[in-house]
């Protein structure tokens, strides 16, 4: 198989970002939140993650079909599709967002931060653990690579989650973002400090400031860079994310306020840029990009926390779109391994480069992706959302339930 299906391109989104079971209608918070906050759930949040989760599949079936990442060698209406890496600028920002709701509400205070910690870990560990187990047998048994396979040396650093520390052959090329976003948790308690004590605006610039002076001094000093491995810049994008559900403070004074316009006017000299300069260019500048990116996002959220893009927030809570959010997760940890299963034992044999091989890839492999998605978030993911605890899970059981 191409080793650009295993590209660090795309999440997500979540990142890393994954969703919750969706409870009423109108009720805000995301599937970032920890489990006792799923009453402050968004409108529309389920659906940018589903959408979101869906273009990474879609990137990656382009990837398989049109191998020469960073280069576009589809033809023109499928070249979009090579910017999947930008899905996991949304995931980053919505994560951010999606955590700092509810302490925004509370005076920006996270409470119990061990607490905080054991429920990002029970919410995301579990379907990250499960996923790993399969990428490992798919990689090992199904689909071996001569020469390239994860070793023990992958397993161990994978599993604790520090594959952007030490290198080691990776099982699935959407894990590396799973490590950036759990060291986004690590920091988001000090992110509250620092808006508690100078405000939100002096806490994103200072973040961005070390951001970019990183960003700078990499190119020159040796030891700055490697922070680079690191993907520093999803850090300001966070933060990005954590001022933006500021909105909801006084959602009445912010629904008087332009967000979705000054999204637009931020996302449109990007788009432009990225248009203009093309694929390679913006593949070697993805720090400097996903920071210019990031504005546009997180004012988008805005705008729909704040009631304002209600025709659009609509079209989000559609019902397929918003249930492909409630297991956008699974679908992004699970999709990789079915795309190589397919790619290699049914299209790459069968078919010649080009739209044709494509469009088998994508017929095939989003259907299947998204079918088994939703079996793996039933057994890996839901059940870990809805129970805290083991021992609530063993009482949920059906035949527990029946004996009690």
């Amino acid at each position: 198989m191409d080793s650009d299906i295993a590209t660090r391109s795309a999440v997500p989104a979540g990142t890393t970002t994954a969703p919750d079971p969706r409870p009423a209608a109108d009720s805000p918070v995301a599937a970032d939140a920890p489990a006792g906050q799923r009453e402050l759930r968004l409108s529309g949040l389920d659906g940018i993650r589903g959408l979101a989760a869906l273009f990474v599949v879609l990137h990656h079936c382009y990837l398989a079909s049109y191998p020469g990442y960073p280069r576009t060698t589809g033809p023109w209406w499928s070249g979009w599709l090579i910017y999947g890496h930008f899905a996991v600028v949304v995931f980053i920002v919505l994560s951010g967002f999606s955590l700092a709701v509810s302490p925004a509400r509370r005076g920006w205070n996270l409470g119990d931060k061990r607490v905080f910690a054991q429920r990002r870990a029970w919410r995301i560990l579990p379907p990250y653990w499960a996923a790993l187990a399969y990428s490992l047998f798919v990689a090992w048994v199904v689909v071996p690579e001569d020469g390239v396979h994860p070793t023990a040396k992958s397993v161990l650093v994978h599993g604790l989650l520090l594959q952007d520390v030490f290198e080691s052959v990776s099982p699935n090329g959407a894990f590396w973002s799973i490590a950036v976003e759990a060291q986004l948790y690590l920091v988001f308690p000090l992110m509250l400090l620092l808006v508690r004590r100078v405000g939100t605006a002096v806490m994103l610039g200072a973040v961005t400031v070390v951001v970019v002076a990183q960003g700078v001094l990499a190119a020159h000093v040796s030891l700055v860079d490697l922070f680079s491995r690191f993907t520093p810049q999803f850090a300001a994008l966070f933060a990005a994310g954590v001022v933006a559900a500021g909105v909801l403070r006084d959602r009445e004074r912010a629904a008087r306020l332009p967000y979705g316009w000054l999204s637009l006017l931020a996302a449109l000299p990007v788009v432009g840029l990225i248009a203009y300069q093309g694929s390679e260019w913006t593949v070697a500048n993805l720090f400097w990009v996903d920071l210019a990116l990031g504005p546009a996002a997180a004012l988008l959220l805005a705008a729909i926390a704040s009631g304002r893009l209600r025709t659009l927030t609509r079209l989000l809570d559609l019902a397929p779109i918003r249930r492909l959010g409630t297991f956008s997760y699974s679908l992004y940890l699970v999709h990789a391994p079915i795309l190589a299963i397919i790619f290699v034992k049914l299209v790459e044999p069968h078919t010649a480069p080009g739209a044709g091989r494509f469009l088998l890839t994508l017929g095939t492999v989003t259907p299947l992706a998204v079918a088994f998605a939703w079996c793996f978030a039933q057994v890996f993911e839901l059940p870990f959302q809805r129970y805290r605890s083991w021992a609530a899970l063993w009482q949920a059981l059906p035949g527990r339930r029946v004996r009690s």
